[in-house]
């Protein structure tokens, strides 16, 4: 089954697409994307599942709206499409920026999950809270992103996918920033401010997720850390935790074919 469409919400239109029938997949997209970015997955795991893909509101081909208020509404949005799709059982995927709302989904619906995979990611909880064994790794890393991400901006190299990738695929490269081109950076940096002031929430709250939560970090990542995966599993009661190496931030478009075998095994043990 193929079909897209738009989810109509009270200020806004939600594009959504559908490919494959079997248990649902909900992909959430990052700041740089939409629901494109995930067509190495929606390929893949539509063999055996039904593969939801959405823009976000702001997010074209979304309804434009403000970007420091668009956050606000994103796990409401995700509901209403859940609903809308009469989605039973969902597994959850999300990407960076798509970490705050599955997480806040996730922390409001549990019962209504089947497992949540955070890419890179770690949504509204806050990783700087984390303390040892991984506190001095991430303080290291805390220390270093800056200067990483300055010199990737001085070289005109996307941070989201970062230096690897542009060296290594220069192809898939330019299909991240053509995607992330598509909305206007004005809206993405409200956006960004915005979550950036919603990560304030206590990473104890994985304690009272019951359901299977997987942590996928990429070692060279420079907007999230990669040892805070680990350190967010071990406080789910059903958490896990796997590191990419040879991976920036977005794991799943830089290094498909592994990010989709582990996803798999994932669900597969769940």
């Amino acid at each position: 089954m193929n079909r897209s469409g738009f989810l109509q919400r009270p200020d806004c239109r939600i594009y959504y697409e559908v490919v494959g029938e079997g248990p649902p997949i909900v992909f959430a997209h990052g700041l740089g994307g939409n629901q494109m970015s995930w067509w190495q997955q929606m390929a893949h795991f539509s063999a055996r599942h039904a593969c939801v893909s959405f823009a976000h509101r702001g997010f074209t081909p979304s309804s434009a709206v403000p970007g420091a208020t668009a956050p606000d509404a994103y796990a409401d949005d995700l509901a209403a499409l859940i609903d809308e799709l009469r989605l039973r059982d969902v597994r959850l995927v999300a990407q960076s920026m798509g970490g705050w709302t599955c997480m806040q989904y996730a922390l409001r619906n549990p019962g209504t999950l089947r497992s949540l995979v955070m890419a890179s990611t770690s949504g509204a909880l806050d990783f700087r809270q984390l303390r040892d064994p991984a506190k001095a790794e991430i303080d290291a890393w805390r220390a270093q992103a800056p200067k990483t991400l300055a010199d990737l901006d001085a070289r005109d190299i996307m941070a989201a996918h970062g230096e690897r990738m542009a060296r290594e695929q220069p192809a898939a490269a330019l299909l991240y920033r053509q995607i992330s081109q598509l909305t206007q950076a004005d809206f993405k940096a409200g956006v960004r401010e915005k979550i950036f002031r919603m990560r304030d929430r206590a990473p104890a709250l994985l304690a009272t997720l019951a359901l299977p939560v997987l942590f996928l970090t990429g070692d060279e990542d420079c907007i999230f850390p990669a040892a805070a995966g680990p350190a967010l599993a071990a406080l789910a009661p059903n958490g896990r935790a796997v590191r990419v190496p040879k991976a920036g931030h977005s794991v799943y478009f830089e290094r498909p074919a592994e990010f989709n075998r582990i996803v798999d095994e994932f669900h597969l043990a769940s």
